[in-house]
């Protein structure tokens, strides 16, 4: 992280698989800004690796598209920077967020996915 993260971004993709889709995850918005921190991330899903990658409305990403799956909160800014990893049958969120508790400070965040109409939700209320 540098003194000036450059403008709003997509950034941080990961692709998942998950019963016969790819999922690509990307990061939107800025990063590294402790508290002010606007980072979120959003999906969209293919039958096919090299996409298109489409979102909950069919909306491509490549014009824009992305479904929400987190964004931050009073306590936790820019939730982003996320990978998906399976343990013992569940899916689970990995990614960081900025501590509004603790400065602004960086910390490691991790949220069970569950899977609603084949799309990842997390219980965002959790966060």
């Amino acid at each position: 992280a540098g003194e000036d993260p450059g403008d709003a971004a997509i950034e941080a993709p990961f692709i998942f698989r998950k019963n016969g889709q790819y999922y690509l995850f990307v990061s939107f918005d800025y990063c590294c800004r402790g508290e002010d921190s606007t980072y979120k991330v959003v999906v969209g899903r293919s039958e096919k690796i090299t996409g298109p990658y489409l979102d909950k409305e069919g909306t491509p990403m490549t014009a824009g598209g992305g479904s929400l799956v987190i964004e931050g909160n009073d306590r936790w800014a820019g939730a982003g920077h996320n990978s998906i990893y399976t343990f013992e049958d569940k899916d689970y969120l990995v990614f960081h967020a900025y501590d509004s508790t603790d400065e602004g400070s960086p910390k490691l965040r991790i949220m069970e996915v569950r899977w609603e109409d084949g799309w990842p939700e997390v219980d965002k209320d959790k966060l």
